[in-house]
Order: C-alpha cells, then sequence, then structure tokens
C-alpha cells in the first residue's frame, strides 16, 4: 500500500467505456473533456471569487477578520481531507450519477436514493445561491456606473437573465463547457492577483497584521464568542462546495478514473490558497469597518474596492467579479443537469422519462439543463419579498450538499475490503483521512443548523433545519412512489432497447 494518494504505476489506465458498461451504463455522453478540464469545473464552481465575496459581509458581523482568516485555513484543511476521501471513491465509481451512485454500490438503495436527493437539491440550491449572487453584484456594479438602484424586482430581472444565458451556453456540449471553464481558472487566479496587487499598491493606507489576523467582531447578537466563532465558518464551507462536480462530468472525462479523482483534490488546494490571499488582501484593505458593512451598494466588498481605488478602479474589478460568478454559474448548471440526467437515468425523479433524455447532436441532457435553471429560478423567488431568502437559499445548498459527501465515504469506511479501489488510491492513509471527513461534516451539518443571530425572528432564523427537513420529507413521500422502479442497473438494469433509445437520444 502506498503512503500518500497515487495512481499505481503497475495498474494499468482502464478503457473508461469498458469501465462504464461495467458499472451497469452504455455510454450516450461525448468524452471530450481532459484532465484540465475537469479540475477546472471544480474549481470553477467553488470560485473563491463568488463565495469569498458573496458572503464577505456576512464573515464581518460574525467574528469578523480573525474568524474569517483562521476560520478560512482550518476549514480548508478538512474539506480537503473530504475532498481526498471522495476523490477515492470516485476512482473507484466514475460514473454522472456520482455520490447517490457510489451510496447506492456501497450501501444499497435507499442509501442511494437520499444521498441523492441531498445532492440534487444541494446542486439546485447552489446554482441559485450563485448566480442570484452574481445578479446582486451586477446591481453593485450598475449602482456605481449609473446609479441604478439593485431593488429586489430588477435584481430578479438580472437572475433571470443570467439563468438564461448558463442554459443556452450549456446546450452547446461539454466542449463549450470545457473550455469556458479552463479559461475560468486562469480568470480566477489573474482576478485574484489584480485585486489583492490594487488594493495593496493604490490605497494610502492598509489594516496592521494584528487587525487583520486578530480582530474579533460579533454583531450577531450571541454573546458566546465560541458560538459565534463556529457560526463565522459558514463564509469558508459555503465556498468550499461543489467540487463533486468532477465526479458527475466523469462520463465525459477521459481517463476519469484517475483525471475526476486529481479533479476534485486539486481544486480544493488550489482555492483554498488563492482563497486565503484574496480574504487576507480585501481584509487589509478596509478603510472603514462599520461603513463598509453598511454600503449602499449592499456588497462589502465593493465598498472596499470603492475606497481603496475609486470608482472607476471598483467598478472595472466588479467586472472581474461578475465574470468570475458567470463561470462559477455556468459550470453549476453543467453539474447539476448532469445529476437530473443520471437520476432520471435510474427513474428516481417525477419524468424521468422526459430529464434523461440526451440531444443526438450534441450529447448533452437538454431537458436536464432547463430542469435545473427553472428550479433553481423558482428557489430564489421568495428573495423578491424576504431579505431572508437569499439567507436559505444558501442554507439549502450547504444542507443538501455537504451530508451527501460524507455518505459514499462513511459506507466505503463500513464496506473496508469490500470496497474495491480505483486506479486513484490513498493506500493506508485512507481509513485516518475517511473518519476525519465524516466527523467533520457531521460536526458542520449540526452547526449549520444552529441560529445565526440573536433574537431569532421570522428575518433572522436559520432555515437550514427547514430546508433539510424538507428534503428528507419529500425524498421519504417520493420513495413510496418510485421504489418499484428506481434503482441502480444492479437492482433494476435497463433493456437492450432502453440502452440504445438512451445512446440514439430518443428516451
Amino acid at each position: 500500500m502506498s503512503s500518500a494518494p497515487s495512481v499505481s504505476p503497475e495498474v494499468p489506465q482502464p478503457d473508461e467505456e469498458q469501465r462504464l458498461r461495467e458499472l451497469g451504463y452504455r455510454p450516450v455522453l461525448a468524452r471530450r473533456m481532459g484532465g484540465f478540464g475537469n479540475f477546472a469545473i471544480s474549481f470553477s464552481v467553488i470560485s473563491i471569487l463568488s463565495g469569498c465575496m458573496t458572503l464577505y459581509g456576512f464573515g464581518m458581523g460574525a467574528g469578523g477578520p480573525a474568524v474569517m482568516l483562521w476560520g478560512w485555513a482550518g476549514v480548508g484543511l478538512f474539506v480537503l481531507c473530504v475532498g481526498l476521501a471522495l476523490a477515492e471513491v470516485t476512482s473507484a465509481y466514475p460514473t454522472s450519477g456520482a455520490l447517490y451512485y457510489m451510496a447506492d454500490r456501497l450501501g444499497g438503495r435507499r442509501w442511494g436514493w437520499y444521498t441523492g436527493w441531498l445532492n440534487l437539491l444541494g446542486l439546485l440550491g447552489a446554482i441559485a445561491g450563485i448566480d442570484y449572487g452574481a445578479a446582486l453584484f451586477a446591481g453593485a456594479f450598475a449602482n456605481l456606473q449609473w446609479g441604478f438602484e439593485p431593488t429586489p424586482g430588477k435584481t430578479m430581472l438580472i437572475f433571470v437573465g443570467i439563468l438564461l444565458l448558463h442554459a443556452v451556453l450549456n446546450l452547446f456540449g461539454v466542449r463549450l463547457v470545457s473550455v469556458l471553464n479552463s479559461i475560468s481558472v486562469w480568470w480566477h487566479l489573474a482576478g485574484v492577483g489584480v485585486i489583492v496587487g490594487a488594493l495593496w499598491t493604490v490605497p494610502d493606507s492598509h489594516r496592521s497584521p494584528s487587525f487583520v489576523f486578530t480582530e474579533f467582531v460579533n454583531d450577531t447578537g450571541w454573546h458566546n464568542p465560541v458560538y459565534v466563532a463556529a457560526i463565522g465558518l459558514l463564509l469558508a464551507q459555503y465556498t468550499f462546495s461543489g467540487y463533486d462536480a468532477s465526479a458527475h462530468l466523469s462520463e465525459e472525462t477521459s481517463n476519469a478514473s484517475v483525471s475526476a479523482a486529481r479533479g476534485i483534490v486539486r481544486a480544493i488546494w488550489v482555492s483554498w490558497i488563492a482563497g486565503f490571499v484574496l480574504l487576507a488582501g480585501l481584509t487589509f484593505a478596509i478603510q472603514d469597518y462599520d461603513a463598509t458593512r453598511a454600503s449602499a451598494t449592499g456588497v462589502p466588498p465593493a465598498q472596499i474596492l470603492l475606497d481603496g481605488l475609486g470608482t472607476d478602479g471598483a467598478s472595472a474589478l466588479l467586472v472581474v467579479v461578475i465574470v468570475a460568478q458567470l463561470f462559477c454559474g455556468n459550470a453549476e448548471v453543467a453539474a447539476a443537469s448532469r445529476m437530473v440526467f443520471a437520476f432520471s437515468r435510474d427513474k428516481a425523479l417525477p419524468g424521468s422519462a422526459l430529464w434523461r433524455k440526451v440531444s443526438a447532436r450534441t450529447q448533452t441532457p437538454v431537458a436536464a439543463v432547463w430542469l435545473s435553471v427553472v428550479v433553481a429560478g423558482v428557489l430564489a423567488l421568495p428573495s423578491l419579498y424576504s431579505a431572508t431568502a437569499y439567507g436559505a437559499v444558501t442554507a439549502i445548498n450547504v444542507i443538501g450538499i455537504t451530508p451527501a459527501y460524507a455518505i459514499p465515504v462513511f459506507l466505503r469506511l463500513r464496506a473496508g475490503s469490500r470496497f474495491q479501489p480505483g486506479p486513484w488510491s490513498l493506500g493506508r492513509w485512507s481509513r485516518p483521512i475517511g473518519w476525519t471527513a465524516v466527523v467533520w461534516v457531521a460536526c458542520v451539518t449540526v452547526l449549520f443548523c444552529l441560529p445565526q443571530s440573536s433574537p431569532v425572528t421570522v428575518d433572522t432564523m436559520n432555515y437550514a433545519s427547514v430546508a433539510l427537513a424538507v428534503v428528507l420529507l419529500l425524498a421519504t413521500v417520493w420513495w413510496f412512489v418510485a421504489r418499484r422502479s428506481y434503482g441502480t442497473p444492479t437492482t433494476a438494469a435497463y433493456s437492450d432497447r432502453e440502452q440504445a433509445e438512451l445512446a440514439e437520444g430518443i428516451v
């Protein structure tokens, strides 16, 4: 056994199409994505220029600079453990179904069913959260440039336009998605460099290192600093999500048994380093802490840019952030639509026969793309009436997708020697890293159901627990309707005719 994650030189590279058939599926998607493209989609979905910037204002009040910086460092380490453990299972089961397929194979149909619903709702909530965040930043940009008033109605119109853009881009096929994600990697890294460089060189004054790394700010209403610091970890944990995108695109990736596993891990550690640099750069450049939090733009990072660089400089860098967020949302639509396609292929969704259709021309699940953006749009509709609703959408994403990461890892640990690793393996580190991942996810799942503000009212309530209850209730109700038809090929293998129709794009 190796002592570190590696690909054994003695193991020949697998025939991925043959491996997919062995797992029970006939290849119907175009395998046109390389290893870099697979890494790029998870890196784009994590999107430090989306998560860090969107929730920066939350972090300013829930622990302040100290929690944002040290929380990012600590959460990143634990998330890397989750990613390493998940990558190992992904190498063994490289399918579009990803998490739920792994859980089904390792634990049985019900494990797969509930994992799938948690993963799906998390992915759809992520689209809503990412694209609505992009709409907020677009409104802030328009406010700086033209005095545009970003009302909820106008923000919603921008949001719908972004959803339509992402749907159209995804309909052109996975090759375009891969190209855009590859551009996204360099856009994010260069964007962080430009933002931090400008904020370091242009402003006349900066905060001291002691402020950036030790200043604790508590505006939550809670008095226990440990509790406040714990809920302040949401900024980092929310940002470090979506790296299962590499697994969902595995049926469209060359040498997926290795490339998808590597894509998950690389996306996390690159984001970990770049995100820390971004958060530090923003925090050093804060001119007036209270005024930044109460910014008329509605987006505290925009105020930091405005105070440090002036209107023109702030506007230019907001464009960099907005484009990065658009890349992020586009990648998330790709990942979510593949999950819809795979879950429908195994007959788990209402109307599965429609959602599993694949275009014969582009080999893209067209109906699944449209369903993904429509549901994301519906999830964000309450934002028209309540500012709290955006936080609820974020909660749907975090509370759905985070537990889904740990379930396949837990089942792999429980399986012991029954689990047959793929060509990318953790070796003797598998169990300690795996148990660290499971315990961390269990802790943060409880943590993110706790109230974040005091007193707890309708406007300040943390709706994550409600979201989790609703998802589990819906999954349970639908289980009794679809349990006879649902199943991966182990329990509900397709007939040759169904497989042929899938390949031709008829079903």
